[in-house]
């Protein structure tokens, strides 16, 4: 029954994404922009997407899975039924989605964005080098708390290609090791060297109630925990409201990733040490961008690499009002 409920909550997602261009013709294109997941980070893509719709002509569908792998497989499934031209994907589980993956890819044009699946028959991916953010990250980490201390990373699931990056290259900044994005340390691996010592890596599953707990937890079994890392969106705000209801803002460093209005006002408050942000505007205007180019025979569009590079910035508290004003901007606001 509930497997019933999801298929026809996604065609529903569906028909009400379509009807939002239904006085176009019918013979315009449409593209199909398909997220990992519902946050505000996704909120900002799909304005872009859209705005890429207005620009270009064509029409275009952002869709949410609200239960990872499986509410993802079905919209996919469903897209490919309605015939659109071409998808972008942020794959949940690229390991384990290679086959859905491969089906899209043989029966339209398929890319990938912001986080990637190499194993699949994707034409491109667009994002950033999630490694090198990671990277970019513990150097926040290493700024916040140069003295060393114990760290703690929350993250929605590692089995994303983004988050796995992410979180490598966050440890090997930490522990002063060379770059390896192929480099793997299992959650339960015990990390540590002279400076820095990571208790654990804490997965959600992007339940809020859960991550909250779990930043709850820690602070009770390690009280002298000096830094918190939060690699999603919603990460670095839940993590500030259960350091603000413990009183132990500014005693607990935080280090973020994207932009997330309570991040960005933390980090102008002085509560957050900084954050890692994407573009996500743009990773939506410049997927929809590629897949028209590429539907219109123009493979040229497509870097011998397969990758579009939109790179990360560093924002702290010198450099986010001009950053929030620059963002407020792209969404009209």
């Amino acid at each position: 029954m509930q497997t019933q409920f999801r298929r026809l909550a996604a065609i529903a997602l569906l028909v009400i994404s379509g009807c939002k261009n239904s006085t176009n013709s019918s013979n315009t294109p449409e593209f199909a922009f398909v997220t990992n997941g519902v946050a505000s980070f996704w909120d900002i893509a799909k304005v872009g997407a859209e705005k890429a719709g207005q620009d270009l002509g064509v029409n275009v569908s952002v869709l949410m899975p609200t239960n990872g792998v499986v509410d993802q497989k079905q919209i996919i499934e469903d897209l490919l039924l309605r015939g659109v031209q071409g998808m972008a994907v942020s794959p949940v589980d690229p390991q384990n989605q290679i086959e859905t993956l491969n089906k899209a890819a043989a029966a339209t044009h398929l890319i990938t964005a912001d986080a990637d699946a190499p194993g699949c028959k994707r034409l491109c991916y667009i994002g950033m080098d999630n490694y090198t953010a990671g990277r970019m990250c513990g150097k926040l980490v290493k700024e916040a708390v140069p003295q060393g201390g114990k760290v703690a990373i929350f993250v929605g699931r590692i089995e994303q290609d983004n988050a796995k990056l992410r979180r490598q290259g966050l440890i090997d900044e930490l522990l002063d090791r060379s770059a390896d994005a192929t480099r793997f340390d299992v959650p339960d691996a015990v990390l540590t060297n002279e400076k820095y010592n990571i208790v654990g890596t804490f997965t959600d599953q992007f339940d809020h109630a859960k991550a909250k707990a779990l930043v709850e937890d820690v602070l009770v079994s390690d009280p002298d925990i000096a830094c918190m890392a939060g690699l999603f969106v919603y990460n670095p705000p839940i993590i500030l409201e259960a350091l603000s209801r413990s009183n132990k803002l500014n005693q607990v460093k935080v280090a973020a990733f994207d932009e997330a209005e309570e991040t960005l006002n933390a980090i102008a408050a002085g509560t957050c040490h900084g954050t890692i942000v994407q573009n996500p505007f743009e990773y939506g205007y410049q997927s929809i961008k590629l897949l028209k180019q590429i539907a219109a025979g123009d493979k040229s569009s497509i870097p011998q690499s397969g990758f579009i590079d939109i790179p990360a910035q560093q924002i702290r508290q010198d450099n986010v009002a001009a950053f929030q004003q620059e963002m407020q901007a792209k969404l009209g606001k």
